[in-house]
C-alpha cells in the first residue's frame, strides 16, 4: 500500500481507502497507551516489575499516545478537507 503522503489523491475513494488505516493506527496507538499505563500502575501498586520498571511503562503510555495525537490530526485534518472540497462541489 503507498504513503498517503507521497503524491495526491486522484479521486474521494481513493482518499477513503488511505484514511481507513489511519484510522485504524490511531486506535491501536491510543490502546497501546492504555494498555502501557494501566501496566504502570499495577506495577507501582503492587510493587512488582511486570517486564519493565513501573516508570518505564508510564513513559511508554505517554510517547504512544503523543504518536497516536499525530496520527489523529493527520486523519482529522485529511477528513475535513474531504468535507470542504464536497460541499465545493
Amino acid at each position: 500500500m503507498e504513503k498517503p503522503w507521497e503524491k495526491p489523491f486522484e479521486s474521494r475513494e481513493e482518499a477513503r481507502r488511505a484514511l481507513g488505516p489511519m484510522g485504524l493506527v490511531t486506535h491501536i496507538c491510543l490502546f497501546l497507551g492504555a494498555l502501557f499505563a494501566v501496566l504502570g500502575v499495577i506495577g507501582d501498586a503492587v510493587n512488582i516489575t511486570l517486564g519493565l520498571e513501573p516508570t518505564s511503562w508510564l513513559l511508554l503510555a505517554i510517547v504512544a499516545c503523543i504518536v497516536s495525537m499525530h496520527a489523529w490530526l493527520a486523519w482529522a485534518v485529511a477528513v475535513h478537507l474531504l468535507g470542504i472540497e464536497g460541499e465545493s462541489n
